[in-house]
C-alpha cells in the first residue's frame, strides 16, 4: 500500500491535487484505515497516468468529466466512451486535412488564374461553397468589407476581398472560431496569407499529432484500471 507522499512522488503530482483528484472521483477511492489515513496502491498511480495523458489530449476539465464516468462503467461502454474520444480526434484532423487542402487549392487556383475580376455575393457564394447567410455574417464580423454598388446597395468582392475570404472559409471549415479568425486574418498581409494559413493548419495539425499520441498512451493505464476495478 502507498501513503499520499508516495502516490504524489511516483505520479508528479502534489499531494493536494492527489487528493483533490480522489475527492472529484477522477482516481478511485483510496482504501481508509482504521486512523482515516488513506492508504492508495500501483493501481492510483495507473489513474493518475491515465488523467494526465486524457487531459493532454481534451483538456483537463472534459478528462475529469469523462474518467469521473467510466469508472463507474462496465468495459463495454468505458471502451466506447474512450473510443468517440478517439474519433472526435480523427474527426478533427480530417477537417485540418480538408482545409489543408482547400488551401492548396486556392492557391493553385490563385496562380493559374490571374485574374482581377471582381464577384457579387451570389458568385463568391457558389465559387467558395458556403451560403450567402455566412459572407453577410462574417461581413458583419469584420473579416472582409466588400464595395457597395449603385443605389442597389449590391455587395462586390474585390481580388483581395476573394482571397481573404477563401482563407475564412478553409478556417472555419477548420473547425477556427470568429475570434481566432480575425486574429489570424489581423497578422496576415497580402500575398504572404496563404503561406501562413498554411503554417497555421500545420501547427494546428502537429499539435493534434501529439494529443493523439498522449491519448494512445493513456490507453493503456485506462485499460489497466478499468480492468482491475472490475476483477476487484
Amino acid at each position: 500500500m502507498l501513503r499520499t507522499a508516495q502516490v504524489s512522488t511516483a505520479s508528479g503530482y502534489s499531494v493536494q491535487q492527489v487528493r483533490d483528484l480522489e475527492r472529484l472521483g477522477v482516481i478511485p477511492p483510496a482504501v481508509r484505515g482504521a486512523n482515516d489515513y488513506r492508504s492508495y496502491s500501483s493501481l492510483h498511480v495507473r489513474a493518475l497516468a491515465a488523467y494526465r495523458g486524457v487531459a493532454a489530449a481534451i483538456g483537463p476539465v472534459e478528462a475529469r468529466r469523462l474518467l469521473v464516468r467510466i469508472w463507474t462503467m462496465d468495459l463495454e461502454e468505458a471502451a466506447a466512451e474512450v473510443g468517440a474520444v478517439h474519433l472526435r480526434l480523427a474527426t478533427e484532423r480530417g477537417r485540418l486535412l480538408q482545409a489543408r487542402d482547400a488551401l492548396q487549392a486556392i492557391r493553385a487556383d490563385t496562380e493559374s488564374s490571374g485574374s482581377d475580376d471582381a464577384m457579387t455575393i451570389t458568385e463568391l457564394s457558389r465559387a467558395l461553397g458556403v451560403r450567402s447567410s455566412a459572407l453577410r455574417f462574417w461581413e458583419r464580423e469584420g473579416l472582409v468589407a466588400p464595395r457597395r454598388m449603385t443605389s442597389l446597395q449590391i455587395r462586390l468582392y474585390d481580388p483581395a476581398s476573394i482571397r481573404a475570404l477563401r482563407i475564412v472559409a478553409a478556417l472555419r471549415g477548420a473547425g477556427y472560431r470568429i475570434p481566432a479568425v480575425r486574429d489570424i486574418l489581423a497578422s496576415l498581409d497580402g500575398a504572404e496569407a496563404g503561406e501562413a494559413t498554411a503554417r497555421v493548419l500545420q501547427q494546428r495539425l502537429d499539435a493534434l499529432a501529439q494529443r493523439t499520441l498522449a491519448l494512445i498512451e493513456a490507453g493503456a493505464d485506462l485499460a489497466r484500471v478499468l480492468r482491475s476495478l472490475r476483477s476487484a
